[in-house]
């Protein structure tokens, strides 16, 4: 590999993101977005979309385990409690929707320094206010309602599965 071929230097020392490299001038991804749209569409994965493109296989994962889990919330609703095939699906759509929860924390409690030097370089830092922390507290209320909701229901199969009932 030739000098030319190596990632430039971040101000840290360390190698920078790829996508920050000054020759991929793209378009300017605002945190406070980021972090409100992951909470109001992230299990769907519109916040993987919005960040990297419709490209990207982790937003169509998420998409994926948001439709089998809403499947699974239209079986339990039509089948009944007792089907089976809910029990399975079902847990995709908390898992999702946690995950999504996950990602509007990480999101929005990146750095402002880091988050510029990661999707807009070229401008350089651009303070944020209080926008990404209240999409952080609300995503921190639904993702831990939504993973213990998850667990339980889980565990409650698990549990009625291995006793028979």
């Amino acid at each position: 590999m030739s000098g030319q071929d190596t990632p430039p230097l971040a101000p840290g020392g360390g190698r920078a993101h790829p996508e920050s490299t000054p020759s991929s001038l793209s378009p300017l991804r605002s945190k406070t977005l980021t972090t409100w749209v992951a909470v109001c569409g992230g299990f769907i994965g519109l916040h993987r979309f919005y960040l990297r493109g419709p490209g990207d296989p982790w937003g169509w994962l998420h998409a994926a385990a948001a439709f089998l889990g809403l499947m699974g919330v239209q079986r339990l609703r039509s089948l009944g409690v007792d089907d089976v095939g809910a029990t399975y699906l079902l847990p995709f759509l908390g898992l999702s929707i946690s995950a999504a929860m996950l990602a509007a924390i990480v999101h929005g409690l990146t750095p402002d320094e880091r988050w510029a030097q990661r999707h807009h370089p070229e401008l350089g830092l651009i303070p944020t206010a209080w926008g990404p922390v209240l999409g952080v507290i609300l995503a921190l209320m639904i993702g831990a309602t939504a993973f213990m909701a998850t667990v339980a229901f889980v565990a409650q199969r698990f549990f009625e599965a291995l006793l028979g009932t």
